[in-house]
């Protein structure tokens, strides 16, 4: 089979989507297939341009036996909504030529393409057209509603209708879309695709490299963690994240400072201001993202997890961090209305609270710190729940298989 890939994100992006489009592409080439991806050169979640990588210009190199083409884009440095669109649109006009000039060379059976970009999705449309192909959209987030949801486009407006209605073309032009939970399967049916082209394609957790730890994590005495208990962010930080209800129940919880501390680590454009509004919480450390060659000693580092998640994304986005915390075999505090699709996978696993309440978030904290049998119960299942859900091998055989059939 003959692959072509279009993905605004990949490696060396750390978090993120990047991690997946790009095991992925590696993992179909490992199986024999001939892969070739089309990116954007990597910013995420810095937002600038990644040293040693230009933002003015195309690179092409194979990478794990895959052809990749990066492309450059525009990247603001405070990314709101307007800023967001040009950005995207940026990586479509840049991605435009590369990907027909593939397309046209390498005859793929399919062309994969993975949203966000959304905006780049019509460029995969092309190329599919232009060689013969069958199309495959993959969404890993609802950029529309999420944007809506977080404020970036005003629900009624002018702007929001446009994507509206360029998103529900969209889902209808391509052979088969995907996504990553059984609610997102279900929404993009409420969006007018027909029930037999959506696939369930997970996110993964590497299950052999994701493990609960039996010493404690080296970053506490690099960090001079000395506190029994440690509450856990990592990821990125900005709008649909929900991060502020993290600052709230530290502050709340001030008063433990000796039992709970709260590690915060991440890039993005609300760094800055989590940083300024912990200066002075002594049970609080923010640090920069961690390499991903120390994430198994950064996961063991929690006693509880922290997945916060802003009022209506959680059958949006589907926190891809969720899959290595379950797998690190620690419980995760979530916040996710009743009934939702990010409610549904941490049942069992750790507490849901609702989103937005400060006061029931730093409870639920408590609540684990303070009852060691929960915790514990806990514990085992979110590794259990990764194994039965997160697969790596058995995810990527079945979308192996599904692409096989197109």
């Amino acid at each position: 089979m003959k692959l072509l890939v279009l993905g605004i994100n990949r490696t060396p992006e750390p978090i993120g989507i990047a991690p997946y489009s790009t095991e992925f592409a590696r993992g179909m080439a490992e199986n024999g297939h001939e892969v070739a991806m089309v990116a954007a050169q990597p910013y995420y979640p810095a937002w600038r341009v990644a040293d040693g990588y230009s933002g003015k210009r195309w690179t092409r190199t194979v990478e794990d036996g895959v052809a990749v083409t990066r492309c450059p884009l525009y990247v603001p440095a405070n990314p709101s909504g307007a800023r967001r669109i040009v950005h995207h649109a940026s990586f479509a006009a840049s991605a435009l030529a590369p990907t027909l000039r593939r397309a046209r060379a390498m005859r793929p059976d399919v062309v994969f393409t993975v949203a966000p970009s959304l905006i780049a999705a019509p460029v995969a449309l092309a190329a599919a057209r232009a060689s013969g192909a069958a199309s495959w959209l993959h969404v890993q987030d609802f950029e529309v509603d999420a944007a809506i949801a977080t404020g970036l486009m005003q629900p009624d407006g002018g702007v929001a209708r446009r994507a509206r209605a360029f998103e529900a073309n969209l889902l209808k032009r391509f052979d088969k879309v995907s996504t990553i939970s059984p609610r997102m399967c279900e929404r993009l049916v409420e969006k007018g695709v027909a029930p037999e082209r959506v696939y369930e394609f997970r996110n993964w957790a590497d299950l052999e490299a994701i493990r609960p730890l039996d010493h404690p994590s080296s970053y506490r005495e690099r960090w001079n963690i000395t506190t029994p208990h440690v509450a856990l962010y990592s990821g990125n930080l900005a709008n649909k994240q929900g991060i502020e209800i993290v600052v709230e129940a530290a502050q709340r919880l001030a008063h433990r400072a000796d039992e709970i501390s709260f590690v915060v680590c991440g890039n993005g454009p609300s760094r800055d201001r989590i940083a300024s509004e912990t200066a002075d919480l002594r049970n609080v450390q923010v640090h920069d993202l961690q390499p991903r060659e120390m994430l198994n000693e950064l996961m063991g580092l929690a006693t509880i997890h922290l997945l916060p998640q802003v009022a209506g994304a959680a059958d949006l986005v589907l926190p891809s961090k969720l899959t290595n915390q379950l797998a690190s075999g620690r419980p995760v505090v979530a916040t996710a209305a009743p009934g939702t699709g990010l409610a549904a996978e941490a049942e069992g696993c750790g507490i849901v609270t609702p989103p937005g309440d400060g006061p029931a978030f730093a409870s639920a904290i408590e609540a684990l710190v303070d009852d060691p049998s929960r915790h514990a119960a806990a514990s085992r299942q979110a590794r259990i729940r990764a194994e039965e859900r997160w697969s790596r091998d058995a995810i990527l055989s079945g979308v192996e298989r599904e692409l096989e059939a197109m």
